[in-house]
């Protein structure tokens, strides 16, 4: 089976932003410990942490350098992001994807899944998985992710181990 990302993007050399209705969405790269970072960082706590009570610990941010960061920006701000942490020489884990509060539910989250797509085929992965909420299992479903295995229990709540995989085809 061969991946074919939902929206075709060249951020890796030439970056072509994705248009949204009436705004302009970007999405790309973002360098660790740049202020993107950190913006990237506070967003995710924001969205994934608080609301569970936690707060990232220094050890765990100094742990994030050997992963790929990325941001959407949407009118110059940063209003999604993830890391895609490189687990072997075929396969990107896809963590911490966070869209702000007031953007959900407009597509962003969908672009950002399909440039780590396209970004995974660019760099030679081929296979991404991750580690999805129960809350967040229908928008990968919808994404063509297929769950691998049963529910566990990560950070106190359900989580699915999921991937897209096109090693073999």
């Amino acid at each position: 089976m061969r991946l074919t990302p939902i929206f075709q993007y060249s951020h890796l050399k030439n970056p072509q932003p994705a248009r949204s209705n009436m705004s302009e969405l970007i999405i790309r790269l973002v360098d660790f410990e740049s202020p993107e970072y950190t913006e990237t960082v506070d967003l995710r706590s924001r969205i994934l942490r608080e609301p569970l009570g936690l707060k990232f610990s220094e050890e765990e941010l100094k742990n994030e350098g050997n992963q790929y960061h990325v941001a959407a920006f949407l009118n110059g701000r940063i209003v999604a992001c993830m890391a895609l942490v490189p687990l072997d020489n075929k396969t990107l884990k896809m963590r911490q994807v966070a869209v702000d509060t007031e953007q959900q539910g407009q597509g962003i989250g969908t672009r950002l899944v399909s440039f780590a797509e396209e970004f995974a085929i660019k760099k030679g992965f081929c296979c991404i998985e991750l580690h999805a909420r129960n809350v967040s299992k229908q928008f990968y479903d919808d994404l063509a992710y297929t769950t691998i295995g049963e529910e566990f229990t990560e950070i106190g709540i359900p989580h699915f181990k999921m991937e897209k995989n096109w090693c073999s085809s």
